[in-house]
């Protein structure tokens, strides 16, 4: 039904799955109608997923709201929903509620994001280990002098606490420590990325599309004395970024077709083809990457 064949990053990506409508509207894996529940961090490119969708299978609806990813989890249990999509694993109280209320769930990875730690282009500091990371959010480092950088206050931005990334941030970065800091709350990646544009002194984190977006992020060693790794793809794919997390799909064995439909989509050579798009890293089909030549203008692999 579908397309497949590894996707070239740094390059153009084509191919569509053909259309064929279904004759009469019925539960299947191209028609019908369901629900999905996104958090916030991937409510946009779920959103994209299915209108693409939609496209070639007319006959199939799909609504798609966003809210927390305890509620789309939530939401799921309850039957509520027929899929749930968020920027995290299952939590271990969410794995023992399914268990015991007998319920099972099939998880699909769909794509990859590095979490990017970012400062003013201005600032003169380069790298940073995730303890000295974790000092500045702790309130133990305060000045930018401590870590390399000029004689000048930190200012630590930080997401709202029921975010996806802000709940990664504190379990890979802080290690389940409280935020001790003074810190300055932002709603999304691209409010950060605007204040951090405009103030000179702060360090934020957002997803790796809005890495370059204004700001320039750091490059991250998981301990001091480790490689430092820049957020770029190839990085994040290979799992050598420190921040580096995943986007899942998850749904009900025995839900409606539509949903098997959807997913099948999403981790498809074309629904991966969107997860590139919206600057993440496809995880569902193989990735090529293409190294270009300073000289040559571009440059690809066939």
């Amino acid at each position: 039904m579908l397309s497949s064949g590894p996707i070239v990053i740094a390059a153009w990506l084509t191919g569509c799955a053909p259309q064929h409508p279904a004759k009469t509207v019925e539960d299947t894996i191209t028609s019908g109608r369901i629900s999905v529940v996104c958090a916030p961090d991937v409510g946009a490119i779920m959103q994209r997923e299915s209108n693409a969708f939609v496209a070639l299978y007319p006959q199939a609806t799909i609504e798609v709201r966003t809210g927390g990813s305890r509620e789309a989890i939530r939401a799921l249990f309850a039957a509520e929903c027929d899929v749930a999509a968020i920027a995290r694993e299952l939590e271990p109280e969410e794995r023992g509620a399914a268990m015991r209320g007998g319920l099972e769930l099939e998880g699909y990875r769909f794509a990859r994001d590095g979490v990017a730690v970012i400062v003013h282009s201005g600032n003169p500091v380069q790298n940073i280990a995730l303890d000295d990371l974790r000092g500045i959010y702790q309130g133990t480092i305060t000045r930018w002098s401590q870590v390399g950088g000029s004689d000048v206050p930190v200012e630590p931005i930080i997401q709202p606490p029921a975010s996806d990334i802000t709940a990664f941030f504190d379990q890979r970065v802080m290690q389940g420590e409280q935020v001790q800091a003074r810190v300055v709350y932002q709603a999304s990646d691209s409010t950060v990325v605007g204040y951090v544009r405009t103030h000179p002194e702060a360090v934020g984190f957002v997803s790796l599309a809005w890495a370059d977006r204004g700001a320039r992020a750091l490059r991250i060693a998981t301990l001091k004395g480790l490689p430092f790794w820049k957020p770029d793809p190839e990085a994040v794919y290979r799992g050598d970024y420190p921040l580096t997390r995943f986007m899942n799909l998850y749904a009900r064995p025995g839900g409606r077709p539509l949903a098997n439909g959807l997913i099948t989509y999403v981790t498809s050579r074309d629904g991966q083809a969107i997860v590139h798009e919206e600057g993440l890293v496809p995880t569902a089909v193989p990735v090529r990457f293409v190294r270009r030549s300073p000289m040559v203008g571009s440059h690809s692999k066939p």
